[in-house]
């Protein structure tokens, strides 16, 4: 799969499992997203399509890296949907 391709599915999946927050932006907690039966099937690297995702200013959260455990609590915050 291509980059550009995963980020398409990655907004949709940020889009099923988010909610708006206070500035009408979808947020989703890397948790939810992480242990997500449906993201797991998608994503085989559901952390470096959310870096290139955060590269390209599609989505943004805390930091450089994400890590199962370590951020579960950190906001995926959508910019572009």
């Amino acid at each position: 799969m291509n980059v550009a391709h995963e980020i398409d599915l990655l907004v949709e999946e940020i889009q099923r499992l988010g909610s708006k927050n206070a500035e009408g932006q979808i947020t989703v907690k890397f948790g939810v997203l992480f242990s997500d039966d449906r993201c797991a099937n998608i994503f085989e690297a559901l952390v470096g399509t959310l870096r290139a995702a955060k590269r390209k200013k599609v989505v943004d959260f805390q930091g450089e890296l994400l890590l199962q455990g370590v951020h579960d609590n950190v906001d995926v915050v959508l910019l572009k949907e």
